[in-house]
């Protein structure tokens, strides 16, 4: 199987490590070269450099060959962007994009890729243990 990430912060350089111990083929993309350094000096996949919504790095990245591409720069509109690019032009089957803001995540959820909102994930984790306290009397 074949994994796009976008970006190469502490999330992507991370999920593009675990995904190379399961066993995919990764490719990184990333738009400063000086967070390529997080992958370490024993990093043996493809690394592209330039900016996820540019087609020709995507192109670039083998993007039309994916299973999977997954959007986890820092910015929102990117990810946004990038995977609706990727359904839409690419056709690859499996997007998921990273969104921190939860009314953005809420509002983009169903348009053909995954949605994965950290914060919201925070929010509903510490009302679910808020919840749990006061079911204890606490």
């Amino acid at each position: 199987m074949k994994v796009v990430i976008i970006g190469c912060g502490r999330v992507g350089a991370a999920l593009a490590h675990t995904l190379s111990d399961d066993g995919w083929k990764v490719v990184v993309v990333e738009l400063k070269e000086e967070n390529l350094g997080r992958l370490g000096p024993d990093w043996r996949h493809p690394l592209v450099l330039g900016h996820g919504m540019d087609e020709k790095v995507l192109e670039k990245a083998g993007v039309a060959a994916a299973d999977v591409l997954i959007a986890a720069t820092d910015g929102d509109n990117t990810n946004l962007v990038v995977a609706q690019v990727a359904v839409q032009r690419y056709k690859v089957p499996h997007v998921a994009a990273r969104i921190q803001d939860p009314a953005r995540a809420d509002a983009y959820a169903g348009r053909g890729f995954e949605v994965i909102s950290p914060v919201k994930m925070a929010i509903d984790g510490l009302a679910d243990f808020a919840r749990r306290a006061k079911g204890d009397g606490g």
